[in-house]
């Protein structure tokens, strides 16, 4: 690992065991260093060269103004067992970013992070990075709850602060989020300001250092059908709104169905992404008054519905699941909209 000495620090939770302990518990964490990144040499070289030779899992995350293809990408989170590394990109800029590249498309480095979907867009749409083999913890709760039996209410995508809070993963109050929330409402440029002050480091390496602690706990849970599905549908996330002219074409192929589940009798279905063109000016009544005309896509094809909205693309909707139930949410959005001509 990188050395050198940082005067922030933070304690993260050691890996679960049997009896439960909680984590927040001294005795169940350690205290590890934060490091303000601002050149590669800093970063620890089994990251900067991915290695099958030593594979790694690591907490990520993204902080920005507006963050997406137009916004600001201001700080790049990475959260190892021994150490947070917090990545200035305002201060590295490119040549940092490019150092970070081969890591963040790497098959032998995981990326734990919840809800992957923006802070992919704007590596892709800013500095050319196709975020690859991430673990989304939004995803994996969802799997974990299909996988014991319970059905999900659309739309209810779990938050970070709500999955911190159950016991099963976390069991903790992570009360400071919601600070950090207000003063980005009362100033959007606040993750721009340098030096980071106490609470911009703070806040940053909260939102990483549980992630290896939930991520063990998930991969306890999850059966190897789910983490079929959880590989697939991360991969679609991530490329979800990075649209492009030749339909992802460069982006990594998507995980296969392995042995194990292609010879049982119950094969998983293909995923897929889709995307459909709205008419410019069309969007908000192919959503429908609080989302009304979406839920109702939802709630007869079991696929997922995202919108593109103010962040951008505006005028598409995108799709994700299994091939015929895709095809299904497809027909119906194409149906609603041909009706909008009459």
């Amino acid at each position: 690992m990188a050395s050198g000495s940082s005067p922030h620090q933070t304690r993260v939770p050691l890996p679960p065991d049997p009896g439960g302990k909680p984590i927040d518990d001294d005795d169940h964490s350690k205290l590890v260093p934060i490091h303000i990144v601002t050149q590669a040499s800093q970063l620890p070289i089994e990251f900067l060269e991915p290695s099958p030779e030593r594979e790694l899992v690591i907490g990520f995350d993204c902080e920005g103004v507006n963050l997406c293809r137009h916004g600001t990408l201001c700080i790049m989170q990475l959260a190892f067992p021994d150490a947070i590394y917090l990545v200035d990109v305002l201060q590295g800029g490119e040549m940092l970013m490019k150092a970070c590249k081969p890591a963040l498309e790497s098959s032998y480095i995981t990326k734990v992070i919840h809800d992957c979907k923006r802070d992919s867009e704007a590596l892709y749409f800013q500095y050319g990075i196709k975020l690859h083999n991430v673990m989304d913890t939004q995803i994996a709760y969802s799997l974990i709850q299909e996988q014991e039996g319970q059905q999900r209410v659309l739309d209810d995508y779990i938050s970070f602060v709500a999955l911190l809070a159950d016991p099963r993963y976390c069991g903790v109050s992570y009360l400071e989020k919601e600070e950090v929330r207000v003063m980005l409402r009362q100033d959007p440029d606040f993750w721009t300001y340098r030096p980071l002050s106490e609470l911009m480091v703070r806040a940053a390496a909260d939102d990483v250092r549980f992630l290896l602690f939930i991520y063990y706990k998930m991969m306890e849970k999850l059966n190897s059908r789910s983490r079929w599905y959880l590989a697939v549908r991360g991969a679609l996330y991530c490329r979800c709104f990075c649209i492009n002219e030749n339909n992802y074409a460069e982006w990594p192929p998507l995980p296969s169905i392995p042995d194990d589940l292609a010879v049982e009798d119950n094969v998983p279905e293909e995923e897929i992404l889709s995307i459909v063109d709205v008419p410019p000016g069309k969007m908000g009544r192919v959503i429908g008054r609080r989302g009304a005309n979406i839920l109702s896509i939802k709630e007869s094809c079991n696929a997922e519905i995202f919108i593109g909205g103010s962040k951008g693309p505006p005028d598409k909707v995108f799709v994700i699941g299994p091939v015929r139930q895709v095809r299904k949410a497809e027909a119906i959005l194409r149906g609603r909209m041909l009706e909008m001509r009459y």
